[in-house]
């Protein structure tokens, strides 16, 4: 699916061009937790919550994994669908991930909660870098981490956890005419969505990938 000659001149996506952009535009470590006033990025462009000292104070950590397959082809990335029996975000599409454990770093947690959830060996997940913090409506500040996942993966679901894995196109994922804006009912609230074929990506996932895109590919 390489978009080399298009009209629109979109970037070559395949694993070296990847790569290189990760090694350019990744944070190398964890960033600073934010301050109030820092520069926004993913959703927040649309949907401006603010950034209170209280929301600041009182954020739960946490992390999520997003798993980039390196396939000779072309890239794609792995989501996970939650379990439809879990009291929150139940049936959501999401990356693995979760708490951040006392005395456990970003990475540490990321890792952990990728192979409890669906399997995934750590010692087949290449960390590139991380995104900034992300804040969700319930309180979370999540550290993605961008990782290269070795194709030669097995995954083992935890039903508990994870109802289904599946993998999306990087090429789909990084272009912003598919990322939607979508208002909910007549709260005048908007959030990101990324429709592909029967799955429903958004919310925090969406705001993530937004985020990826912004700065690997804008």
């Amino acid at each position: 699916m390489t978009a080399k000659g298009t009209a629109t001149s979109l970037p070559d996506f395949n694993v070296p061009d990847f790569l290189a952009r990760a090694q350019r535009h990744l944070h190398k470590l964890p960033p600073a937790h934010p301050s109030a006033d820092a520069p926004r990025s993913g959703d927040d462009r649309y949907w401006k919550r603010p950034l209170t000292p209280q929301l600041l104070a009182n954020a739960r950590d946490a992390a999520v994994l997003i798993p980039v397959i390196a396939h000779s082809t072309e890239p794609t990335i792995l989501l996970t669908q939650r379990s439809s029996q879990l009291n929150k975000h139940s049936g959501q599409i999401a990356f693995p991930g979760g708490k951040i454990d006392p005395d456990e770093s970003p990475l540490q947690a990321a890792l952990r909660e990728t192979e409890e959830e669906i399997g995934l060996a750590s010692h087949l997940i290449e960390p590139l870098g991380y995104l900034d913090y992300y804040f969700t409506g319930t309180g979370y500040r999540i550290a993605p981490v961008v990782a290269l996942i070795a194709p030669s993966f097995e995954i083992k679901i935890n039903p508990d956890e994870v109802e289904d894995v599946f993998e999306v196109p990087l090429s789909f994922l990084m272009q912003s005419g598919n990322h939607h804006r979508v208002k909910r009912g007549d709260e005048g609230r908007s959030f990101l969505a990324m429709p592909y074929a029967d799955r429903f990506i958004w919310g925090a996932t969406a705001g993530m990938l937004r985020q990826l895109y912004e700065r690997l590919y804008q």
